[in-house]
């Protein structure tokens, strides 16, 4: 808020280059896994297999169309109803995950989904009112005709339906690419089996991934800067607190692809809905952000989500739905045995 408008930094500008720092430590982390043998690395899963490196285009694209999407709804949407309606996407993510990777989520994790979606809604709602109280210099006549000429609710929804979609098919997508193991394959002359190659690496993935990001972010980029009266030089505005979140957010995307790998999107999802509460907290502490009672309810609402989606519920509410503690303690191993990610058979 203390920068003038005409040093601001380029978006464009900033996801390429954190696509590229993504690229470049995936490539180191990627050397070291293989014991220096990157460029065999990059031959055997990109050179000579192309096809499967263009898989990884899938999520890209989706993730392009995600953020396409997210403009229409925010042009289209008041601030409130997008943030409620996107928080849907966690609930997205966990259908998505039950029809292409087979999972199985019983009542209460999937109440538990809902309840966190609630909350983080409630949360960031919450953190944005004042800044809006205090933002907003357009008389309220004048905002509401503005409003109602320039807003389409239902344009609104459906792009933001959409991009809930796209973001749960990529995050599943990605996953099932990463987890599903190469099968065996036999000679056609000697009709022996050969043993299956070794899994493409999550650094490797990421490489690819980060690659045809690359690509789209260019894209972008000059698609941006031929439509804009006063075009901004490449790196424009990027202070020492820029590059600092060009780090975080490429050491922060290797973060998300390592739990997508040893866990789930659901999971993911979880761990960023704390992640809602904690930033909000060190808002308070650092900048003297204002908490209200909602922050607090909300607050409660997704802590209280995450733990019991993998913990046992207390007896009374066992009591309470007329069932016994015997039974509540078989329902919660069977639900233990529902959170684990099922990888797809050798067979598919």
């Amino acid at each position: 808020s203390s920068v003038a408008a005409a040093d601001v930094y380029v978006v464009n500008h900033l996801i390429l280059i954190t696509e590229f720092a993504k690229c470049v430590l995936s490539c180191v982390l990627e050397h070291f896994a293989t014991n220096g043998n990157l460029w065999k690395s990059l031959e055997q899963n990109i050179w000579k297999n192309p096809v499967d490196a263009l898989k990884i285009s899938v999520p890209a694209l989706l993730y392009l169309v995600q953020n396409s999407l997210l403009y229409v709804a925010l042009s289209n949407l008041s601030a409130p109803l997008f943030q409620v309606t996107y928080q849907c996407k966690l609930v997205t993510t966990a259908i998505v995950s039950v029809l292409m990777l087979n999972r199985k989520y019983n009542v209460k994790q999937w109440i538990c989904l809902v309840g966190l979606s609630l909350g983080v809604a409630i949360v960031v709602l919450g953190e944005q009112k004042p800044k809006d109280d205090k933002e907003s210099d357009t008389p309220p006549q004048q905002e509401e005709t503005d409003d109602h000429n320039e807003q389409s609710l239902g344009v609104g929804l459906i792009a933001v339906s959409i991009a809930c979609m796209s973001s749960a098919l990529a995050g599943v997508y990605f996953e099932k690419v990463l987890k599903k193991p190469t099968a065996s394959t036999t000679n056609s002359t000697t009709g022996e089996s050969t043993p299956p190659a070794a899994p493409v690496s999550l650094w490797m993935r990421n490489v690819q991934l980060a690659f045809f990001s690359m690509l789209i972010a260019t894209g972008q980029m000059v698609y941006a800067q031929q439509h804009d009266e006063h075009p901004k030089p490449f790196g424009h505005g990027f202070t020492f607190w820029v590059w600092v979140l060009v780090g975080l957010q490429a050491g922060g995307g290797l973060l998300v692809a390592a739990v997508i790998k040893y866990a789930d999107n659901v999971l993911k999802g979880l761990a960023t809905g704390v992640s809602v509460v904690v930033g909000t907290a060190f808002s308070m502490v650092f900048f003297g952000t204002p908490l209200s009672g909602q922050f607090f309810f909300g607050a409660v609402l997704i802590l209280t989500s995450v733990y019991f989606f993998s913990n046992t519920l207390p007896p009374f509410c066992y009591t309470m739905m007329g069932k016994t503690v015997g039974s509540s303690s078989s329902d919660e191993r069977s639900s233990q045995v529902e959170m684990k990610p099922l990888v797809v058979p050798h067979g598919k």
